[in-house]
């Protein structure tokens, strides 16, 4: 199954891309992030977002989209710009047919550290940890987009091995390696 994690953000919005075949550990796909200018036009913003997503969605053809679901923050003015980040990745995955899993970031934290209380540095440390990698993706909104897709293997709609099974063989059909 590959999932690709969004943690929404109107001026860095992280994604990052991992895939688990049953019985083995997740393996790194990608990670980076869609950027926006602070002064641009809000609405060229919300589109740059939705084209960055949906080319990254069109391009790894991840089976289910997890996003990290927004919570409220004093600063409502940060805190409108995050949900509103949400939304396209939500709407993309709607109008792509891809199932589209929200996630706190207390459930992120827990699954990929243990801790619901972990801060980004040690997000970043047990993304290194988990995957193999050398170092952490950059900037932190990747890594953390990493975790959310971690977290969506673990805990969201993947968690039986016949769901992983069934989008590892419709996977594998796509790219013509099993008969249908």
């Amino acid at each position: 199954m590959r999932v690709l994690g969004v943690d929404p953000g109107l001026t860095r919005c992280g994604i990052g891309v991992v895939e688990q075949v049953p019985g083995r550990k997740p393996v790194f796909v990608a990670a980076g992030v869609v950027r926006t200018p602070m002064n641009g036009a809000h609405e060229q913003r919300l589109l740059a977002i939705e084209q960055g997503i949906t080319q990254a969605v069109e391009f790894y053809q991840p089976d289910a989209i997890a996003v990290e679901r927004a919570f409220a923050q004093q600063n409502l003015h940060s805190v409108a710009g995050t949900i509103q980040a949400a939304g396209i990745a939500m709407l993309v995955a709607a109008r792509l047919g891809i199932p589209v899993t929200l996630h706190t970031p207390t459930e992120v934290k827990a699954a990929v550290t243990g801790s619901g209380r972990a801060d980004k540095a040690q997000i970043g440390a047990m993304v290194v940890r988990i995957l193999g990698l050398t170092e952490a993706p950059k900037p932190a909104d990747a890594a953390d987009a990493v975790a959310l897709a971690l977290c969506h293997l673990w805990r969201g709609g993947a968690t039986s091995k016949y769901a992983l099974l069934e989008a590892t063989m419709k996977r594998q059909q796509q790219q013509g390696k099993v008969a249908k």
